[in-house]
């Protein structure tokens, strides 16, 4: 039997990560796969999400940042899927972050700065990806 959730429980939550993680900009919580997606001008850096054991927030890391996540213990968002256990590039925010702004603020700006390098990252992809289609376009019009 799914577990029953408290909607308004679950918006406070939501609510106090956005004020927790507002030193990066106004954050805005949106409703996500059961959990929130919590974005800064776009940019979805965090997430709220019951792995078990209720509602935690999850900060976005990868390859520059996720030894600092994993240093001060945070947990790796890691899930059983159809077929197999994966993982997502998110770590919970250290328990000591939890309690105030100044605690998550270097944990909330290196969170951030990895959506950032994700989202130029993409920016730097689509133009690849775009020049490939206009090729095979190119390509086929040549043929016809």
């Amino acid at each position: 039997m799914p577990a029953i959730v408290n909607p308004a429980k679950n918006r406070q939550f939501a609510d106090y990560c956005c004020d927790l993680l507002s030193t990066q900009g106004r954050c805005v919580a949106k409703r996500m796969f059961g959990g929130w997606g919590i974005s800064v001008e776009g940019l979805t850096f965090a997430i709220i999400a019951d792995l078990g054991g209720g509602d935690k927030l999850w900060l976005k890391a990868d390859e520059v940042c996720r030894s600092r996540f994993e240093a001060a213990g945070c947990e790796r968002f890691v899930y059983v899927g159809k077929s197999k256990t994966a993982s997502m590039g998110y770590y919970t925010a250290p328990e000591e972050a939890m309690d105030s702004h100044d605690a998550m603020l270097p944990w909330a700006r290196l969170s951030l700065e990895c959506a950032i390098r994700a989202n130029a990252a993409k920016a730097t992809v689509k133009p690849a990806g775009a020049k490939k289609l206009a090729e095979k376009a190119a390509q086929k019009s040549r043929r016809d």
